[in-house]
C-alpha cells in the first residue's frame, strides 16, 4: 500500500471522530481536538491554551517513514515536542498503534483498536491530598509567602522572617528527602547517556565518583613493597600518595578505596510547559464558583508567582532536518 492510500485511510478516520473526541500525546500526555481536516493537513486545538496547529500530510509521512525504517517501532523518546500530535493523530490509522510499555510507535499486521484517544471521563475527579510531610509545609509555605512579601525582607518583623525561614527548611528537607525516592526508582527505569523527557522537564542517567584512602598501614605497605620509603608519604597525605603514584606501576585502586554511584540529575526544565499547565487549570476553574475551586485557583497563582527561570541544556531535535534529509 502507498503513503497516499494510508494518508487517505488516516483522513477518513480522523472525519469519522465525534467533535467532542479527546486526543492525547504520547509523552507529555497534552490533549486535543481535531477541528478540520484538508487534502494536505488536519488541524487540530490544543484543550488548555486553545491554540490551533496544522499538522502537514509531509511531516505525517516523515513520521511514517521513520516508523518502517525502525526495527521494532520508531521510539518515543526521540519526539521532539512540537512532534507528539504527530504520533497521536497517526495512530487513528487502524494498522499503527502506540505500545505504552516499550515506548515505541509501529505498524502492525492486522486492524488494531489501540489509539491516541483519552478515555477517561471527563468529570473532574476530587483531589486527593497526599499524605507526606512535604505536601502540609509546602502549603503552609504558600500561605506565608501569600502573607509575608518575600521581596521586601527587610520590611518584615522578625517573626515573619522566622516563619519562612523555618516552612522554607522543612520544605527543603521534605523536598530533597521525597526526590531521592523518585530518584530511587528512577534508576531502574533510565539507561546511561540519553535524557528521558517528560511533560515538565527532563532527566538523564550519570554517575560520580569519589575515593579516600584505605587504611594507613595498609597503604603504607603497599607502598613499601613498590619502593617508596615510608617517611616519603609519612602521614598518607593525598597528595604525597598521588605523587608515589606517579612513580611506580600502582593503580588507584591499591591505595584508594574508589566508590562509584549512579544518580540522576535534572537536565532541563521546561518552563513554557509549567506556564500552559498552570493557565489550562485556571481556565477549567473559571467556570467554578465553589469555594474550593476558588481555594485552588489561589494556589495556582500562588505557584504561578514562584516559576523561576532555570538554565539547562537544548535536547535534540533532529525530527524536522531528518525529514528534510530524506526528502
Amino acid at each position: 500500500m502507498t503513503y497516499s492510500a494510508r494518508w487517505h485511510t488516516l483522513l477518513e478516520e480522523a472525519e469519522e471522530l465525534a467533535s467532542t473526541a479527546t486526543l492525547v500525546t504520547p509523552l507529555s500526555d497534552t490533549r486535543f481536538h481535531i477541528t478540520d481536516t484538508q487534502e494536505h493537513r488536519i488541524i487540530i486545538e490544543f484543550l488548555e491554551s486553545g491554540d490551533s496547529q496544522p499538522l502537514q500530510r509531509e511531516q505525517f509521512e516523515t513520521l511514517y517513514r521513520r516508523l518502517q525504517d525502525t526495527a521494532g517501532g520508531f521510539d518515543l523518546d526521540r519526539l521532539p515536542p512540537d512532534a507528539e500530535p504527530y504520533a497521536a493523530v497517526l495512530t487513528l490509522h487502524p494498522r499503527i498503534e502506540i505500545d505504552v510499555d516499550a515506548g515505541v510507535l509501529r505498524e502492525t499486521d492486522a486492524p488494531t483498536t489501540t489509539h491516541g484517544l483519552n478515555d477517561e471521563p471527563s468529570e473532574q475527579t476530587d483531589r486527593a491530598e497526599p499524605d507526606i510531610d512535604v505536601y502540609a509545609d509546602a502549603l503552609l509555605l504558600i500561605d506565608a509567602l501569600e502573607r509575608h512579601d518575600p521581596t521586601a525582607m527587610a520590611d518584615l518583623e522578625t517573626d515573619g522572617l522566622i516563619d519562612l525561614y523555618t516552612l522554607l527548611s522543612d520544605v527543603q528537607r521534605g523536598a530533597d528527602d521525597l526526590r531521592q525516592d523518585v530518584a530511587d526508582v528512577l534508576l531502574d527505569r533510565v539507561q546511561h547517556g540519553q535524557p528521558v523527557h517528560a511533560q515538565y522537564g527532563s532527566i538523564q542517567r550519570t554517575s560520580r565518583r569519589s575515593k579516600s584512602l584505605k587504611d594507613d598501614e595498609e597503604v603504607l605497605a603497599v607502598l613499601e613493597d613498590a619502593g617508596i620509603d615510608r617517611e616519603r608519604v609519612l602521614g598518607i597525605e593525598p597528595d604525597k600518595v598521588n605523587d608515589a603514584l606517579d612513580v611506580t606501576n600502582l593503580r588507584e585502586e591499591d591505595v584508594y578505596d574508589v566508590d562509584e554511584r549512579a544518580y540522576v540529575r535534572k537536565a532541563e526544565v521546561d518552563e513554557d510547559v509549567k506556564e500552559t499547565r498552570l493557565q489550562g487549570l485556571k481556565e477549567q476553574l473559571a467556570a467554578s464558583e465553589s469555594e474550593e475551586a476558588a481555594e485552588l485557583r489561589d494556589e495556582i497563582e500562588a505557584l504561578e508567582a514562584r516559576i523561576e527561570d532555570l538554565t539547562g541544556f537544548d535536547s535534540a531535535k533532529e525530527f524536522y532536518a531528518d525529514s528534510q534529509a530524506d526528502r
